[in-house]
């Protein structure tokens, strides 16, 4: 038979009772080093250098901001031909991208019409927010190697 070695106060509690707990409101301190994100397997099979490539390539969409219309366009389009034979991640975000910006461009020339009966300048800033909350979405996935699909978008380039 094994030998069980105890303590007095464990032999006291073998009756079921409840050890009683000192009333201390102190919290011991932690040691603990704050938690950090963790790398979804996702994440860690695209590269670094192709999550980076394909951020740029969803914020090169804020050259809108300096060139309407246009450089919201032109932008990904060129970040996306420089990087799209590099690497398959920022190949993929770079043509959803360049969908989105194109299909903003294209909502943001239908609101045109829109500025004859007032109702145009709000619309056009509704697509402009619309833009700018999913492109920001779209660049914090991208880096965090996620495959981000933009709504409301026109597939253009496949």
């Amino acid at each position: 038979m094994a030998e069980v070695n105890e303590t007095p106060e464990a032999a006291e509690n073998a009756g079921g009772e409840q050890p009683e707990q000192p009333a201390s409101t102190e919290q011991p301190a932690s040691t603990e080093q704050p938690e950090a994100v963790p790398e979804t397997p996702e994440s860690k099979e695209i590269n670094k250098d192709a999550r980076m490539w394909a951020m740029i390539c969803h914020l090169a969409g804020l050259a809108g901001i300096v060139i309407p219309v246009v450089g919201n366009i032109v932008a990904p389009l060129i970040i996306w031909q420089i990087k799209k034979d590099d690497h398959p991640f920022a190949d993929e975000q770079g043509k959803e991208a360049l969908n989105f910006q194109i299909s903003m461009s294209i909502y943001a020339l239908i609101c045109l019409p829109f500025f004859l009966i007032c109702v145009g300048p709000f619309l056009l800033a509704a697509v402009g927010i619309v833009d700018l909350v999913f492109l920001l979405i779209a660049s914090v996935k991208a880096n965090n190697g996620h495959h981000y699909r933009y709504p409301l978008t026109i597939r253009f380039i496949k």
